[in-house]
């Protein structure tokens, strides 16, 4: 097996945020599924996010409406990232998750309240403002918290791919007071679910998992719960990008991951007879992922 020659195209840089909360002491994780006719991860469920648009670009405009001083943002989000990088991933983080899950990251004095019910509706029939986020908080309102935020990982599209994404991957708790549900656009359907069960459903075909979404729950597997994983966000960097390799064959592809042995070798040799039947177990390690079917099977090499 081989990868394309072809010219890789120019990553687009995006946002996304892993929403986790506590429920009955079980850790739980928010997942969107994509419309079916999305141009990207079509059918999978993923987590909140999207690009970074202009509008969320200009430090010297949003350091005023953020609950951290560019220093803060500078200690906890650069590490790889210049100052105006970091918050244009910050913002578009805390849109996107209110556009595609109806989550705003922000506080309000008294009076704003019926703000966000004003723009829950717009959002709900895709009449949204492109600048809405701007006029949010020159109403004098609203401070976005940004501090609600913690780096997580860095995924970057295989080269293979011809849309591709340069992805920070966030993670935040889930604020008491609002609800998450799908926008009914971009994405169709919302659950809350611990990570476990996630995986459980992919392996079964019910909740098709895109590739971070997948590598990111067997991550979060390895946390005792909430409380464990909250002391692990107050210091995670961003570490290394992934850039998993794209392999296709005649009726399926194979994805490998920054760390499986053989992921700097030219050639990939593989036999896929039956292997459907052996993926990873649950919870074990794995370094490749075997796309067939619709669904990534997690596998060892």
């Amino acid at each position: 097996m081989t990868e394309s020659t072809v010219t890789p195209a120019v990553p687009v840089r995006a946002s996304t945020v892993i929403l986790i909360r506590d429920n009955s002491d079980q850790l739980q994780v928010y997942l969107l599924k994509r419309s079916s006719r999305s141009g990207f991860m079509p059918g999978n469920y993923v987590f909140p996010g999207g690009t970074v648009d202009p509008g969320d670009i200009g430090l010297d405009f949003w350091k005023r409406y953020v609950d951290m001083d560019p220093g803060e943002v500078k200690r906890r989000f650069c590490g790889g990232l210049d100052i105006e990088d970091a918050m244009a991933h910050g913002i578009a983080a805390i849109r996107e998750t209110f556009e595609e899950a109806c989550l705003l990251l922000a506080g309000h004095t008294g009076k704003a309240g019926n703000d966000l019910e004003k723009l829950q509706e717009p959002r709900s029939n895709g009449t949204l403002p492109g600048e809405w986020l701007r006029e949010l908080v020159l109403s004098g309102d609203w401070r976005l918290t940004l501090s609600a935020l913690a780096p997580w990982s860095h995924w970057i599209t295989p080269k293979a791919r011809s849309r591709r994404y340069d992805t920070r991957f966030f993670m935040a708790c889930m604020p008491e007071g609002q609800e998450c549900r799908p926008d009914n656009s971009e994405t169709t359907h919302g659950v809350w679910i611990n990570p476990e069960k996630g995986l459980a459903g992919n392996l079964k075909g019910e909740i098709p998992l895109s590739p971070p979404a997948l590598t990111t729950l067997h991550e979060l597997l390895g946390y005792t719960g909430i409380g464990d994983l909250k002391e692990e966000m107050k210091t995670r960097p961003w570490g290394e990008a992934s850039i998993p390799r794209l392999v296709r064959m005649a009726e399926a592809a194979f994805l490998l991951l920054p760390w499986d042995p053989h992921y700097r070798d030219q050639e990939i040799k593989a036999d896929v007879k039956g292997l459907e039947k052996r993926p990873a177990p649950l919870g074990k390690p794995f370094s490749r992922l075997w796309y067939s079917q619709g669904i990534w099977r997690p596998l060892t090499p």
